[in-house]
């Protein structure tokens, strides 16, 4: 049984924990571990959460699987087309991965987009990042690359798009 809730403040260090718990198993095939500390640094810190969340920049959802979060998705409009929503962040602990917590977060994301009156979803993914089989079959299209510096490190990813 599971619930999905928007994340609070008060869930800052949860959503930091899942982050450190999925992301080395997920990019370690594929990335060097000095560039996975520094991006979950960059991107995972008590600041830049507390901020996103304070701020309204990305709204948060956390799902539960018998009171215990274990997954978590991050959207928003995007900065420079408010039109189109970005799904930022979407994670499940990898003990949790196959029982559909992922298509139930995107689901709840599109949903919520929807409700904004918006019709289109985004999403970035590592270019050899497993999950882009998944995306595909959640119907979202490779519409362009792109490659985004993280201090000294880049982000080869691809940016996947579905029409709502």
């Amino acid at each position: 049984m599971y619930t999905i809730r928007k994340a609070t403040l008060n869930d800052v260090a949860t959503i930091i924990d899942l982050a450190e718990r999925t992301w080395w198993p997920s990019y370690s095939p594929i990335l060097e571990a000095e560039q996975i500390s520094f991006m979950l640094g960059e991107i995972y810190s008590v600041e830049k959460i507390t901020s996103q969340i304070k701020n309204n920049i990305q709204t948060y959802l956390l799902l539960e699987e018998e009171g215990k979060p274990v997954a978590f998705a991050a959207y928003s409009p995007r900065d420079e087309d408010p039109e189109i929503y970005k799904l930022h962040k979407l994670y499940c602990l990898p003990e949790t991965q196959g029982k559909g917590y992922g298509k139930i977060l995107i689901n709840q994301v599109i949903n919520n987009t929807i409700e904004a009156g918006k019709h289109t979803l985004d999403l970035n993914v590592n270019r050899y990042n497993k999950a882009k089989s998944f995306y595909e079959k959640m119907g979202f299209e490779a519409a362009y690359e792109e490659d985004i510096a993280i201090g000294p490190y880049w982000m080869n990813d691809y940016v996947m798009r579905k029409e709502l």
